[in-house]
């Protein structure tokens, strides 16, 4: 049915818009969160470049909705795009890691200095829950599903900060930080110093003391980027150590 307006006295039909359903998610949306889980992971590694052709039969997909893809992964950092050349994965240089978590070490910090008093009874007893099951699969030396879990940890403190930019900013930065934490868990010795890290920061969070929650969060960030970004430069100063 047409949508009449009326503008100066005078009717004119109004644009009428078919409906139109809209994939709930979209074939370039799969793409980049399968190709975003292959980086993190290190099946497509740093500095690999990125052949069309070759992405397309591994995905199983045309050439176009992987373009769109790849223009999602370089908006989160995780792609270079040149032009006239392939996309790469981008070779982070340990100054850039360090940069990275230091940006991201002060946005958790805050959030967890804004969470320890905000957060509610239902999100404390939500974190409870999930250190417990932290904590067994640190036992269990279950990494795949710690890491997953540590990320839903991360994200569940900053939503109890309840602030929206900070929020914003932290997304931002997520997906390259997940890339180093990952490799710094599985560094050995790095996965045991998160394990208590964690627990510090939970019980920080328990007594509602922000101080010591920031304390820790900022300590237990930092870290990790310090972690990866020594294994880097030991990485450049011995080639055959990669």
């Amino acid at each position: 049915m047409d949508v009449v307006a009326r503008r100066r006295g005078r009717p004119r039909k109004a644009l009428v818009v078919p409906a139109a359903q809209v994939p709930r998610t979209a074939l370039h949306a799969q793409a980049a969160a399968r190709l975003k889980d292959m980086i993190v992971r290190g099946a497509l590694p740093a500095g690999a470049t990125l052949v069309e052709t070759d992405l397309s039969a591994a995905l199983g997909i045309s050439r176009t909705p992987l373009r769109e893809a790849l223009k999602l992964l370089a908006a989160e950092g995780l792609v270079e795009l040149h032009q006239n050349r392939s996309a790469r994965v981008p070779d982070w240089t340990p100054e850039e890691i360090l940069e990275l978590f230091e940006a991201l070490a002060g946005i958790e910090r805050l959030t967890a200095e804004l969470a320890a008093p905000r957060i509610s009874e239902d999100l404390m007893d939500q974190l409870r829950g999930k250190q417990a099951q932290l904590d067994r699969m640190h036992r269990d030396q279950v990494l795949d599903a710690y890491f997953a879990l540590n990320q839903e940890i991360h994200r569940t403190i900053v939503t109890a900060a309840r602030n929206r930019p900070l929020a914003e900013a932290h997304a931002a930065l997520q997906a390259r930080a997940q890339w180093a934490r990952l490799r710094a868990l599985s560094s050995g010795s790095r996965w045991e110093e998160s394990a208590r890290e964690h627990r510090d920061l939970f019980e920080a969070l328990a007594a509602r003391d922000a101080a010591a929650a920031g304390s820790v969060a900022h300590r237990h960030v930092l870290r990790t980027g310090v972690v990866i970004a020594e294994t880097l430069q030991a990485r450049r100063a011995d080639p055959a150590a990669r």
